[in-house]
């Protein structure tokens, strides 16, 4: 069974989000979508400075197996991005929910939060999604 902490929140393309309270969160891949694309080799993170929009792709990981596009949970602005991906693109695998974080962003509309599940909801959603 793949780790979900209680602490984030999720989605259902299986990004998983750090809310901090300046508006600001970290995102990245929940343990089961890592699982589920294998051995990552290859990660494109967003660039500082960029733009994103609530669903839309904005950063990319590569594995052995497939390509998988990564989305931002909400719009706002890319403020870092984990620049040890780009050389270490196994830390996804080996640690999705700290050293494997993708990007932070800072998000304009709090509503866009609304969409998000909790853990238990997410744990739901990915047991129905295996089977």
């Amino acid at each position: 069974m793949s780790t979900i902490p209680s602490g984030l929140k999720y989605t259902q393309s299986h990004e998983w989000i750090e809310l901090a309270d300046d508006d600001t969160a970290t995102i990245g891949i929940t343990d089961h979508a890592q699982s589920l694309l294998g051995d990552l080799v290859y990660v494109e993170i967003p660039d500082v400075g960029q733009d994103v929009a609530a669903a839309e792709a904005c950063a990319v990981v590569e594995s052995v197996k497939a390509a998988s596009d990564i989305y931002s949970p909400f719009s706002g602005e890319v403020l870092e991005a984990n620049e040890e991906l780009a050389d270490t693109p196994e830390l996804i695998n080996t640690d999705p929910y700290d050293a494997g974080w993708i990007f932070k962003v800072r998000y304009h509309n709090k509503a866009d939060l609304d969409e998000l599940m909790d853990a238990d909801a997410y744990a739901e959603f990915a047991a129905k999604e295996d089977h």
